[in-house]
């Protein structure tokens, strides 16, 4: 058991060393040269771990930029009481929740081994971050539940879900990337799927966000950089802008915490730094895709013939970077629309995070473009922040509150919040 929680931690619950290990697999099971093996495992984990740096930079712009926009609708952390919260959990349930991540993956091995779903999930985190908000929920509804079963039940769960995820999203997957070698393995996959049908209906298909025409003056914006350094510098400056005509305690520790540098200069520097985050991001996904791809082939011709890997949400962004602006843009008027009309409807603060509605709402926003263009795109956005905005007043509310509502309120996803009352069904019956 010790050597099975050990692997758990290390390996699934590090998805540097996961997927370096499958790098390193694939590569050694088509008998490459010893500096193939070397070269390709080594640049695998870097471009991953450049990616988690990239991301990293996000989250501390994100950081700025939540609170700044809390301070400009005068909204309140929501405050909770009475529940476990993530360490005392993690403290109770945690080697449960690793070892049902574990099983789980090799359960979505061997699906993918012995039926027509040849897809293998090798996203560590959101391995991690579900498992553990699953069994929040389980935890939540069925109280005392006995260790042996929770693992059985969760880790069927997780198996199935990891299986099944990236074949319901791989026929958009074709449209985006043009070809059938890597799959999406992501906890926005049920955005993504909501964008990419309405985006057909509701969306211009020939407007696609990436044959935008611009004015020769504007031939700037065609460079997803520029865009986004563009889009989030306006909407830091009109936060910051309402914040220093704020004379509340909020606003100005705001404001104070830009030191002695100008508080809108603070906020151009922020929007930058976010730039600068997705450019180090896009880069990552590069050079991890150029060495993971290659390599799985070993896995998919050996072990499971005709597999492909179900890799991050970033890996779409390349094919269309101005989609992924335009739906983040478009979880971010929906977040500001959800943010008010839940705190004067049923009294609940939202948590806008971010960086949920950035990466979740940038997928749907690629997807959405591949079937309804630029419009398709903004939809997408907006399906995104409506799913997780309403999803966590539910989840935090009535889903988890005893456990770990703490953690639904940040890291909680999309797919979490659309599977989370199944799961609490599922709770009430077998257990």
């Amino acid at each position: 058991m010790e050597v099975i929680k050990w692997i758990a931690d290390n390996v699934f619950g590090t998805p540097a060393i996961l997927l370096g290990f499958i790098v390193l697999l694939g590569l050694l099971l088509q008998k490459k040269t010893l500096s193939q093996v070397i070269s390709g495992t080594f640049k695998a984990v870097i471009g991953f771990l450049i990616i988690s740096a990239g991301a990293n930079v996000i989250t501390g712009s994100l950081g700025v930029f939540e609170p700044l926009w809390k301070e400009v609708f005068g909204l309140k952390a929501q405050k909770l009481s009475g529940f476990l919260g993530q360490d005392k959990f993690n403290a109770e349930f945690g080697s449960a929740v690793t070892l049902a991540m574990t099983l789980g993956f090799l359960i979505n091995v061997l699906l993918a081994r012995f039926t027509k779903l040849k897809y293998i999930y090798l996203t560590g985190h959101m391995m991690f971050w579900t498992t553990t908000i699953f069994a929040g929920i389980i935890v939540h509804e069925a109280g005392d539940v006995p260790y042996w079963k929770l693992v059985a039940v969760l880790s069927v769960i997780m198996g199935l879900y990891w299986t099944v995820q990236p074949a319901l999203t791989q026929p958009f997957m074709r449209k985006i990337t043009g070809n059938d070698n890597i799959a999406l393995g992501h906890t926005s996959a049920s955005v993504s799927l909501l964008a990419a049908i309405l985006g057909k209906y509701l969306g211009n298909k020939e407007n696609d966000s990436e044959k935008i025409k611009l004015p020769k003056g504007l031939e700037f914006l065609r460079d997803s950089n520029v865009i986004t350094a563009l889009t989030m510098g306006t909407l830091f400056v009109i936060g910051a802008t309402v914040v220093l005509f704020k004379d509340t305690p909020g606003a100005r520790e705001l404001v104070a915490s830009a030191g002695n540098q100008n508080f809108i200069v603070y906020a151009i520097v922020q929007s930058f730094t976010f730039a600068g985050g997705i450019a180090v991001v896009l880069m990552g996904v590069r050079m991890f895709i150029g060495e993971i791809v290659p390599a799985f082939n070993g896995i998919a011709t050996k072990l499971v013939p005709g597999a492909k890997p179900a890799l991050d949400c970033p890996i779409v962004y390349p094919y269309a970077p101005n989609a992924v602006i335009l739906g983040f843009v478009g979880a971010f008027a929906g977040a500001l629309l959800w943010l008010v009309v839940l705190g004067n409807t049923v009294a609940y603060v939202f948590v806008p995070t971010m960086i949920v509605l950035f990466f979740h709402g940038a997928t749907a926003g690629v997807f959405g473009n591949a079937t309804g263009g630029v419009r398709g795109a903004l939809i997408g956005g907006f399906i995104t922040s409506t799913v997780v905005a309403w999803g966590q007043f539910i989840m935090v509310r009535y889903l988890i509150t005893s456990t770990i509502p703490d953690t639904a309120m940040w890291a909680a996803d999309s797919d979490m919040f659309i599977i989370g009352p199944l799961i609490k069904l599922l709770a009430g019956v077998l257990f």
